[in-house]
């Protein structure tokens, strides 16, 4: 005599994506926390201390004015300060919002004379919300 026939449960054929789903998450945090730092040009500054609170939005366009003279939208460097303007509006047009944040990030030992020029070369350029840049004096 013959064994009665037991049913055979279906075979599981799907794929686990849980791990993949941890790993790109892992990914996407990376570059939320590195992609802020890839903005600024690196260029040597001593900014101005200030008993002020840290720039809270996030998106924002710099300026960088170095020490020697060396200046910078965004990364890209810039060769003469009228150029700025031409630079700040076609990335202010690139963002999409003329309403964005751009922040003067000069070195403390330049002249005054020469950061007016620039902020007037940001005026020109389209910005319509400007801040300059400091660092936290510390103790206060």
């Amino acid at each position: 005599m013959r064994a009665p026939s037991v049913p055979q449960a279906p075979m599981l054929t799907r794929i686990n994506v849980t791990s993949v789903i941890d790993v790109a998450l892992v990914l996407v945090i990376i570059l939320l926390v590195t992609a802020p730092m890839l903005d600024v040009a690196d260029l040597d500054l001593d900014l101005p201390g200030a008993h002020t609170r840290d720039v809270e939005e996030q998106s924002y366009v710099s300026v960088t004015l170095g020490r020697n003279g060396d200046m910078a939208v965004e990364n890209q460097e810039v060769g003469s300060v009228e150029e700025i303007s031409g630079m700040l509006s076609s990335r202010l047009s690139e963002i999409g919002s003329q309403e964005s944040l751009v922040v003067v990030r000069a070195d403390a030992d330049l002249p005054h004379e020469f950061v007016r020029r620039v902020i007037e070369q940001v005026r020109a350029g389209g910005a319509q919300r400007m801040a300059i840049a400091t660092r936290q004096l510390e103790g206060e």
